[in-house]
């Protein structure tokens, strides 16, 4: 969120007025197919830091499951930890995966019914001090942390091809993606 000030120079205000620009603008990024995906996600996962949230949006079967496989399985070889499996967390709607520099916790939240509901998962905390990669994150409602990065993933051209859409909040609008986004 960039803050701006003006000053109001009316001699009877005498005030200064903080303006806040929460104005987003997307980038779109076609990928052509599967391995561009697991690229794109590969390079996510080097800017990772504590307390990051990545929201991952999208119908059933677009893609937002293989995007966190993806960013887990590069951090597993980043830090030599084996992570043999990683399953959806549809049914157990959190698994958690622990690196050296914080902890991942792949949430799922198909199958919660409110926002108030998900609290209960003890995602706050998750929220301060790991990072989060959440799929259907608008199920979080005003719940949904102030700084995060949203993916969304739209139908491409083809069967395996998507177009996904990149949404910045907060401090992440500060943050540039580098590679992720160039190629």
């Amino acid at each position: 969120m960039a803050t701006s000030y003006c000053e109001i120079r009316n001699p009877q205000l005498q005030a200064a007025v903080v303006m806040v620009d929460n104005s987003n603008v997307p980038e779109l990024l076609n990928l052509a197919n599967i391995a561009a995906t697991n690229t794109f996600a590969a390079h996510i996962a080097k800017e990772l830091t504590p307390g990051d949230v990545i929201g991952l949006s999208g119908n059933l079967g677009l893609g937002k499951t293989v995007i966190a496989r993806s960013i887990i399985r590069v951090l597993a070889m980043t830090y030599e930890i084996s992570v043999p499996e990683v399953p959806s967390p549809t049914f157990n709607l959190v698994q958690q995966y622990d690196f050296p520099p914080f902890s991942v916790f792949h949430i799922d939240l198909y199958r919660i019914d409110g926002d108030k509901e998900a609290l209960e998962l003890g995602i706050e905390d998750i929220f301060a001090n790991d990072v989060s990669l959440i799929e259907w994150p608008e199920r979080l409602g005003l719940y949904l942390p102030p700084n995060r990065l949203n993916l969304t993933l739209l139908p491409g051209d083809h069967d395996n091809a998507r177009i996904l859409q990149i949404d910045k909040f907060g401090s992440w609008q500060k943050r540039g993606l580098g590679a992720a986004i160039n190629g």
